[in-house]
């Protein structure tokens, strides 16, 4: 079975600043991987290099065996994003933003309203899909970008701090559809800064540190490498600390 997303020797840089640093890393199907990083750590980077909307120098990428790259559009088809600022059109209502998004994904009416019969229900959505979007908080965008995400049900979902604005019930809502959507198979790749999230429902984390990978493990593999470290915030601050070398 091909991996739900396979880097392979990635580099990118702006300039001289080297953001990813030959970044090797595979994420099988049905598995929660939590990407975490201090800030330009190149997480951002990496996520819009999976997502096709940045191309590194070096280096190959693929989604579900899909050359990233050179197969663009068939690796897009199988994959969400959903970014740390979510981006919705002022003028229509979440409804309207939600029918244009299965449109584009060429989802039939049926399937549409299937789809988001149950995403509006997840996500409680309900109360304000027929609103101009403008009048959204934070929180509100959020939960309609992550439906929109979820509506052609993608292989992959790339998520760039999820929980940022959101309530404590629907940051637990949200964490219970990514474990959902990893038991069905479908893989979630998440960076975030929330570390209590990532301990909570990761099944492997990967933490980057001056654009190079330094650690893949398990929360107790970590936690083993971090020598007395009792919580992921204990272990990420002493891994972070101790250099750059590689992971073997």
């Amino acid at each position: 079975m091909e991996p739900a997303i396979a880097i392979e020797s990635v580099t990118k840089r702006f300039g001289q600043k080297v953001a990813v640093d030959d970044l090797t890393l595979t994420v099988p199907p049905g598995e929660l991987y939590a990407f975490l990083g201090p800030n330009g750590a190149g997480k951002t980077t990496t996520i819009k290099m999976i997502c096709g909307l940045l191309r590194p120098q070096r280096g190959t990428i693929r989604v579900c065996g899909y050359p990233v790259g050179t197969d663009g559009l068939a690796a897009k088809a199988r994959l969400a994003y959903v970014p740390d600022q979510p981006f919705l059109y002022d003028k229509l209502t979440a409804r309207e933003f939600l029918f244009f998004v299965a449109e584009m994904y060429g989802l039939r009416p049926e399937q549409r309203d299937r789809r988001l019969d149950d995403l509006i229900q997840q996500l409680a959505i309900g109360a304000f899909i027929d609103q101009m979007t403008e009048s959204f908080s934070h929180g509100m965008k959020q939960r309609v970008v992550l439906a929109a995400a979820l509506l052609h049900d993608p292989q992959v979902l790339i998520v760039d701090e999820p929980m940022v604005g959101l309530d404590p019930r629907t940051v637990r809502t949200v964490k219970d559809l990514f474990v959902q959507r990893t038991r069905e198979g479908r893989t979630v790749f998440m960076s975030t800064h929330t570390l209590e999230v990532a301990e909570a429902v990761s099944d492997r984390i990967g933490i980057i540190h001056n654009g190079r990978l330094i650690t893949v493990g398990t929360m107790n593999e970590l936690k083993r490498r971090a020598t007395g470290s009792a919580t992921l915030e204990e272990a990420f601050l002493r891994l972070t600390e101790e250099g750059d070398e590689p992971c073997p």
